[in-house]
């Protein structure tokens, strides 16, 4: 019976290693196409421009998917954290004197970790609220704290922060990117990311077996905007100014769409529709002053099609196989 067990465990140890492998390879062959689609001049400019934005928006929509998805607990305040990582990454770098890519790599961690910050300090009392009251709490968050940057003499008021030094390039979003699916995905897979959906699957049960619920759902919520600041850290670089009204109600409600046209708890579908979302207003840049109006009717048309989000239609027909993006030999 134990070498049964051993036998068992030591097959699925390999399949997990064989899956790491072939997602870790994929990972490697998509960022060697960008660099040869880049350097080599075969991206025109405005595709080459939509590679960070398309990271970074990945970023967001994962880190979301985490507290929404997985944790079954509606957050609006998402662009709240996102903007607090876009300020404090700016005001470092506009401040500091340090080698480029060692100030960059301060800027993000530091962006991340004051938004985490703020998660705590705000999950802590909001996160005992469910549902709608909650949407409403964390959507409040977010007004608080654009209303607070527009205003803050340090980060500019309403002409916000500018001149941002343009660190971000599709490296840094693609490795960013990658690192934020790859602890996601585990987190997930592992024995806090099956408690987390045990309480979102049903919060009475999971807390009659012991799960401590108050405790996973602050980790997810601050992991989620630790998440969201480095986001804005990159955002920030991008463009090279911030202002207060990028980071209103609106960017909240974008960033639930992705997630929510992805399918909720999915984070390929969240990658996909990250991806769509991003290339799509582009692609309809010649419409001019319909543009807005036919992004609308597309987005209506595909959740319409796609109620149940990417990853399961894709799923359903067989073009995607039922497996994690990065397994996990998380217990």
């Amino acid at each position: 019976m134990n070498k049964g067990i051993k036998g068992n465990i030591r097959n699925r140890n390999n399949l997990i290693n064989k899956k790491n492998i072939i997602t870790l390879a994929v990972i490697i062959a998509v960022y060697i196409a960008c660099v040869i689609l880049v350097d080599g001049g075969i991206l025109n400019r405005q595709a080459k421009s939509l590679l960070v934005p398309m990271g970074i928006n990945i970023i967001l929509a994962v880190s979301l998917n985490l507290t929404t998805g997985f944790l079954g607990e509606l957050s609006l305040g998402h662009a709240g954290f996102m903007a607090i990582g876009a300020y404090t990454g700016a005001i470092f770098t506009l401040h500091a004197n340090m080698p480029e890519a060692v100030e960059f790599l301060i800027g993000i961690i530091l962006g991340g970790v004051v938004a985490a910050i703020f998660g705590v300090l705000i999950g802590v009392p909001v996160l005992r609220l469910k549902g709608d009251y909650l949407a409403i709490v964390t959507l409040g968050f977010g007004e608080i704290i654009r209303s607070l940057v527009n205003f803050m003499g340090i980060t500019g008021g309403a002409m916000g922060l500018k001149q941002i030094p343009r660190y971000s390039n599709y490296t840094w979003a693609y490795v960013i990117m990658i690192i934020t699916l790859l602890c996601i995905t585990n987190l997930v897979n592992s024995r806090y990311g099956r408690a987390i959906k045990a309480i979102r699957d049903n919060y009475i049960a999971a807390e009659s077996i012991g799960i401590k619920v108050s405790r996973y759902k602050i980790m997810a919520f601050v992991i989620a905007a630790f998440f969201a600041g480095v986001a804005g850290v990159l955002y920030g670089h991008h463009l090279s100014i911030v202002k207060p009204g990028d980071f209103d109600y609106n960017k909240s409600i974008e960033i639930l769409v992705i997630v929510v046209l992805g399918g909720m708890g999915s984070i390929r579908g969240s990658v996909i529709a990250a991806v769509i979302l991003t290339i799509l207003p582009e692609m309809l840049r010649a419409a001019d002053d319909f543009r807005m109006l036919l992004y609308a009717v597309v987005l209506i048309a595909m959740m319409l099609f796609n109620s149940s989000g990417f990853r399961a239609r894709l799923e359903e027909s067989g073009k995607l196989p039922k497996i994690p993006l990065l397994a996990s030999k998380g217990k």
